[in-house]
């Protein structure tokens, strides 16, 4: 069985999570009798994982050139999902002049998921250039 690298690792863990989560919020949802897909809850699970994903490929593929700007260009990726959250989301949240719990679990549920597997991998990738930069010591 060949060993799988940190990138498909996050990927797939990144996936299967959000899918799960999805089908969980769904079924909570239709347990209480709320609609099921209001609240852009698909694009929200589909942006945050798409924006998770292509953040952290990116500091994969770029982590030997910016090696000291890791932990920035994630915080930077970070800036750049609220960004999008208050251009594509918080417009619709706010059209009856108030967030509801559902409008915020559909956008946080993902966001908080995706974030945790984000920081845990990009915690990983530190640790590993920081093990390999100790080898190289003599």
């Amino acid at each position: 069985m060949t060993k799988l690298n940190l990138t498909a690792k996050f990927l797939l863990l990144l996936d299967a999570s959000l899918l799960v989560s999805f089908a969980v919020h769904l079924f909570i949802l239709y347990m209480r009798g709320n609609p099921l897909f209001d609240n852009l809850i698909i694009q929200s699970y589909v942006v945050n994982g798409f924006l998770a994903a292509l953040i952290f490929v990116l500091l994969y593929r770029f982590r030997e050139r910016f090696r000291n700007q890791i932990g920035f260009l994630f915080m930077s990726g970070s800036f750049v999902k609220f960004v999008v959250f208050f251009l594509l989301f918080y417009p619709t949240y706010k059209q009856d002049g108030e967030l509801s719990k559902l409008e915020f679990a559909a956008f946080f549920v993902p966001y908080a998921l995706a974030l945790f597997w984000e920081t845990y991998f990009v915690s990983k990738l530190m640790k590993i250039m920081e093990q390999k930069d100790r080898e190289k010591q003599p």
